[in-house]
């Protein structure tokens, strides 16, 4: 049986129809900014509203901290090599929840009830500022991601709504 206490599905559908019969021009696949942002999913982050953003200007990859993963890797590399971004911003953000807990804990936790820990890495940090340090620092070493010179890295103030450079 359907659970139907979370009736987001069907609401976000209804919305899709309205969307769909709005007149909006045609976008290419390709972002007009030619910029790709790695930031993180916190629901707090409007990443458009936050960097003037209209729709179709920039590739958004967002994961838990926003960290450079390998699979941030790989849709960088497409994004690069197929679709025309040579800008990358790293954007993490004060009172992130991946700083609340630690890999060991993670892991602890998930092979105490589950039997199994996971394959990937929680990619955890207490330092917002050196999460982005690092991930910038995973850019510039790989060899898939070929536009390097225009990338840069910030931490978003949850509280201020500011960008803070990190250097």
């Amino acid at each position: 049986m359907r659970d139907t206490s979370f009736p987001n599905a069907d609401e976000l559908l209804a919305n899709n129809v309205a969307a769909a019969s709005e007149d909006r021009p045609f976008l290419a696949s390709e972002p007009s900014r030619r910029l790709a942002v790695v930031s993180c999913m916190d629901c707090r982050i409007d990443i458009e509203t936050v960097l003037g953003l209209k729709h179709g200007e920039a590739h958004v990859l967002r994961n838990a901290g926003g960290v450079v993963t390998d699979d941030v890797i790989r849709s960088l590399t497409l994004s690069q090599r197929y679709l025309g971004t040579r800008e990358v911003l790293v954007i993490s953000h004060t009172d992130c929840g991946l700083s609340k807990v630690t890999e060991a804990t993670l892991r602890s936790d998930l092979s105490a009830e589950l039997g199994v820990e996971p394959r990937w890495a929680l990619e955890d940090f207490t330092d917002p500022a050196d999460a982005v340090r690092r991930s910038i620092a995973r850019l510039v070493e790989s060899p898939f991601v070929e536009h390097i010179e225009h990338v840069r890295g910030f931490v978003y103030d949850v509280e201020t709504r500011l960008l803070r450079e990190v250097s």
